[in-house]
């Protein structure tokens, strides 16, 4: 607000109370009116299910064909995933001998061992931002020398995650709208707390650690969401960009944490392909898991199964 004059700034501070007063009234009616009467199911049910499926995708896909596609998919990751954590795994166990016929929990000890291996690197608890720039000039780079895609002329700035953004995800891509020209595109890293203890952030950095900040750095900025929407508001119309898919933007960025992979990104080190596949069944997961829970009538306890394990 510093470039506000003070009329100006007066209007934004009374709008600004006017909209926090009417919050906390539909907070007190929702709390106090809907909760205390609502009695339906969350689960929406197959037929309406069905209907935002179409309208969200825009496919003629029917709910099973997805779920048939996701169930193949989810095996096929699992057994990538398997595969490359054995050589992970051998590079810290040279003479180890695996059975021909490994059971399901012995495939899943081997990618849990492939991951905490891989878990080990990671940033500082202070050096979160450096590492998202470095890694951005990189796979910038890195698209430039395998001629993977046009790079991006549009300003992009790696910032930190403004407080009201932040416990919702680790880091977004704001772009400019399709109307905009010459704006800035913003890669939001969130911080650690500064409250947080020593055994918090040694299990956020677990999870986030260098190889899924690469992955990130990937799917929100390049050749991902910034790269592409920089790309698709200037071509081929402002129609096509007011008229854009939710669905292909993220299909993209998906996508193209896989190409940079393939074409190996960090000289094709296993370690980055296996949190590339890490990242990518949880796409799958989340498709299995939207139909499950609102036609299925899966449990919260299958959901969290599912997802950790």
């Amino acid at each position: 607000m510093g470039s506000l004059d003070s009329k100006e700034r007066k209007r934004l501070e009374d709008a600004m109370a006017s909209a926090r007063a009417a919050l906390e009234v539909h907070e007190t009616w929702l709390k106090e009116k809907v909760v205390t009467v609502a009695k339906a199911n969350f689960r929406i049910g197959a037929e309406l299910f069905d209907q935002k499926l179409s309208f969200a995708l825009q496919t003629p896909l029917t709910r099973l064909q997805v779920k048939e596609r996701a169930d193949a998919e989810f095996k096929r990751c699992r057994k990538e995933m398997y595969d490359v954590s054995k050589r992970i795994y051998l590079k810290q166990h040279p003479f180890t001998a695996f059975p021909e016929k490994p059971s399901e929990d012995y495939r899943q000890a081997i990618i849990r061992s492939g991951l905490e291996i891989t878990y080990q690197d990671a940033p500082t608890r202070d050096g979160i931002v450096k590492a998202a720039e470095e890694q951005v000039a990189y796979a910038n780079q890195f698209i430039k020398d395998n001629h993977i895609v046009t790079p991006a002329t549009e300003p992009l700035e790696i910032i930190l995650m403004p407080v009201f953004q932040r416990g919702v995800s680790f880091a977004y891509c704001d772009s400019p709208g399709p109307l905009d020209r010459g704006l800035k595109t913003y890669y939001a890293v969130s911080p650690i707390p500064e409250d947080w203890t020593d055994t918090q952030v040694k299990s956020f950095l677990r999870e986030y650690n260098t190889w899924s900040m690469h992955d990130l750095s990937m799917h929100e900025a390049i050749p991902g969401h910034y790269l592409q929407l920089a790309h698709a508001n200037k071509y081929p119309s402002t129609l096509r960009a007011l008229l854009s898919s939710g669905t292909f933007i993220e299909g993209w960025a998906v996508y193209s944490e896989r190409v940079m992979v393939d074409a190996g990104y960090l000289d094709g080190d296993d370690r980055m392909r296996l949190i590339n596949l890490k990242w990518y069944l949880r796409g799958i997961t989340n498709a299995m898991i939207d139909q499950a829970i609102h036609v299925d009538g899966m449990t919260e306890e299958e959901a969290m199964r599912l997802m950790i394990e």
